[in-house]
């Protein structure tokens, strides 16, 4: 009997992955039965669960995970190589259940409705003229708070504030961002540093969500200039959005409101990354043109992101992003990594709707 329940664990995978594909056709269905119903009593009950302790608890779980699954193997080893069906089945059921889970708890957001819909923003796309305005205008911005901040266009920022400050501020942030948008109201938070900071360094990212515990998890090693937009963009992905391009649009929005200027200029700074490498791309001749009137103070600060993650290249970390690459690709991200800079189009065109 117990056999059979883990063949039919195994093979359910596959009307499970029919079913959820079904469903994120009509995703307007998704957005109100799934993202802002039953997600939202799983993810404050996890966020209530786990969002008192103060280490990731998400990351312990990986932790005893990974070691009991090496450890079950290893100590059926020569059963398996006599058996690798026994093996296969283990496997098989194993991703069955993590599926069903994952897809529970949160990866049925991956088919809710777009952000833009939320904002009255009624499209994404922009011309290079389009860009070309918002990125002078941003650059602005990004120039005057630099200079509020320094008083000398040419001395970079520094956040000083510590970590666990520039989690409060962002609880902070979306609590204010709440009184006039409802739906991205935070509570109860859950937002940590993640215990395997040194390896999501070498792997390139800057933090994640652990879709099982609630958590939203940063890299504690992020350089501090960088640490507000990041720890706000997890915080995205906690309220139910899994496209990188929105929860990158959220942590700007957030940063970009709150009273505090360091966040502001955190906000504007790390968003200008985004508009000037799009511009970049599609007319280098105006890149080179703009990037003259951008304070030598934000060059510098841009300069210290860049050589910090130079550090830890290594040979592994493509592997890596080719991985995550794929796994958005089969989670209705289309764009892949290339996601991440699909947030130009959001910025741009909320800007034009309601101001930046």
């Amino acid at each position: 009997m117990k056999q059979k329940i883990k063949i039919g664990l195994a093979f359910s995978i596959i009307p499970q992955i029919i079913l959820v594909k079904w469903f994120g056709n009509y995703p307007h269905l998704v957005e109100k039965y799934y993202s802002e119903g039953i997600y939202l009593v799983i993810s404050k009950f996890l966020r209530s669960l786990f969002g008192w302790v103060p280490f990731s608890v998400g990351d312990i779980f990986y932790t005893v995970l990974a070691t009991s699954a090496i450890r079950y193997v290893y100590l059926n080893g020569k059963s398996f190589r006599k058996k690798p069906k026994r093996l296969l089945l283990h496997i098989g059921y194993a991703l069955s259940i993590t599926y069903f889970i994952f897809h529970l708890f949160w990866g049925m957001n991956y088919y809710r409705v777009p952000i833009n819909e939320k904002f009255s923003v009624e499209k994404t796309t922009y011309t290079i003229e389009e860009l070309e305005q918002f990125s002078k205008k941003l650059i602005l911005e990004t120039n005057r708070m630099q200079y509020l901040l320094t008083k000398d266009v040419t001395k970079p920022v520094e956040i000083n504030l510590s970590r666990e400050e520039i989690f409060q501020v962002a609880v902070i942030g979306y609590r204010d961002f709440s009184i006039k948008h409802p739906k991205f109201k935070y509570q109860p938070t859950s937002l940590k540093t993640s215990l395997y900071s040194l390896p999501l360094t070498y792997m390139g990212y800057g933090g994640y969500l652990n879709p099982f515990t609630g958590e939203a998890q940063v890299n504690s090693k992020t350089p501090i200039i960088r640490f507000p937009t990041v720890s706000a963009h997890e915080m995205g992905h906690q309220m139910g959005y899994s496209s990188e391009a929105e929860t990158n649009f959220i942590g700007f929005l957030v940063t970009s409101k709150t009273m505090n200027s360091e966040f502001i200029y955190a906000s504007y700074s790390h968003a200008l990354v985004y508009v000037l490498s799009d511009l970049k791309r599609l007319n280098e001749e105006k890149f080179n043109e703009l990037w003259k009137s951008v304070n030598t103070g934000v060059i510098k600060n841009y300069e210290e992101v860049s050589e910090f993650w130079e550090k830890y290249e290594n040979p592994t970390e493509p592997i890596f992003k080719w991985a995550f690459n794929a796994f958005l690709k089969a989670n209705n991200q289309e764009e892949g990594i290339k996601s991440y800079n699909a947030v130009v189009g959001l910025l741009i065109n909320y800007d034009k709707v309601h101001g930046f």
